[in-house]
């Protein structure tokens, strides 16, 4: 006896499977990182990420109005600093003329609605390459912490919309809502790395920003006193529900792909958005299976993209993002 159901009814062609489809990427859905250069007229391709580019501020502007009008109005800014401005403290972070700062500005003079999120840690300032600052072999936490949260402040003077601090210092989420809040920067948002694991696939954006920790002594060789174990799980419920409870409006996992069970345990948990970052290696892999011949690049750009929202990301952060409007369209 056949059944009475049969499933694949419902797969027999393109309009009855888009008809039924649990799962929609939009364009709203995507976050778009850019990397942010000194110079003039600098388009400069990153060697580990192909077609992905550090832009100078001239650039950026005409970047920032290609994307609004793809449809892609969020960005989450990097900056590239110089060495000569480097040091243990990040001091460069907080000059209100630095990089991040007039790169914020760029942006909101060239398309005022678009929406800015910055990233906050200080491995771009650090001599040391690292989201801290090291003292004795050992990454401080609570001065870090007071650091970050100065920063976030001098990006929302500058006129970002969100900061997101990128390093997993315990307790820094409240210290930044603390003091945005002291500064009367109430309407400023935080979006929180707050499952970010220690993980080999950040290879290729340490390249972009040259900001991999150092091989000195008496400096960590890594950043696993601070970034999450990838083998835990329950640990990024709870890192999670502790940077809601001290303010962040949006909480983040990082890597994506290896990481959607993650996603979805935090998605059944919270009810603050949930963003993912699609990060460089996951980017890099890609490209270079697909320049071999190895994968079908734009069906496996878009079967990640839909796993990542069907694993309940409300925001997807990727460098596929212009791929993905392009296949959408």
């Amino acid at each position: 006896m056949y059944p009475l159901r049969r499933n694949r009814r419902l797969r027999t062609n393109d309009s009855i499977r888009h008809l039924v489809r649990e799962t929609i990427l939009s364009p709203k859905d995507f976050l778009v990182p850019l990397f942010v250069t000194e110079g003039k007229g600098i388009k400069e391709e990153i060697a580990s990420m192909p077609d992905y580019y550090r832009l100078s501020l001239d650039l950026l502007e005409t970047e920032i109005k290609e994307l609004w009008n793809m449809g892609l109005h969020a960005v989450l800014l990097f900056v590239k600093v110089p060495d000569e401005l480097k040091d243990n403290k990040g001091t460069e972070a907080l000059n209100d003329d630095g990089l991040m700062q007039r790169a914020i500005k760029t942006i909101k003079n060239a398309c005022p609605d678009m929406l800015v999120m910055t990233d906050v840690a200080m491995d771009p300032y650090s001599s040391f390459g690292h989201d801290g600052i090291v003292e004795n072999g050992l990454i401080l936490n609570d001065e870090t912490s007071e650091f970050l949260a100065e920063m976030s402040v001098s990006h929302a003077l500058a006129g970002a919309d969100f900061v997101a601090p990128s390093d997993m210092m315990d307790g820094r989420i409240l210290s930044i809502r603390e003091a945005l809040e002291d500064e009367g920067l109430i309407n400023t948002g935080i979006m929180s790395y707050s499952a970010k694991y220690a993980s080999a696939f950040y290879g290729p954006f340490r390249d972009a920003l040259d900001s991999a920790p150092v091989d000195v002594k008496n400096v960590p060789k890594n950043k696993k006193t601070y970034q999450m174990d990838y083998a835990n799980r329950f640990e990024a419920l709870k890192e999670t529900e502790m940077d809601v409870d001290e303010g962040a409006d949006i909480v983040m996992v990082k890597p994506g792909l290896c990481y959607l069970d993650i996603v979805r345990e935090i998605r059944n948990e919270v009810d603050v958005p949930v963003a993912v970052y699609q990060v460089s290696g996951e980017y890099a892999m890609v490209k270079a299976a697909a320049e071999k011949g190895w994968l079908d690049h734009d069906a496996v750009v878009m079967e990640q993209l839909t796993a990542m929202k069907r694993a309940g990301a409300n925001i997807i952060a990727t460098y596929f993002a212009k791929d993905a409007i392009r296949l959408l369209d």
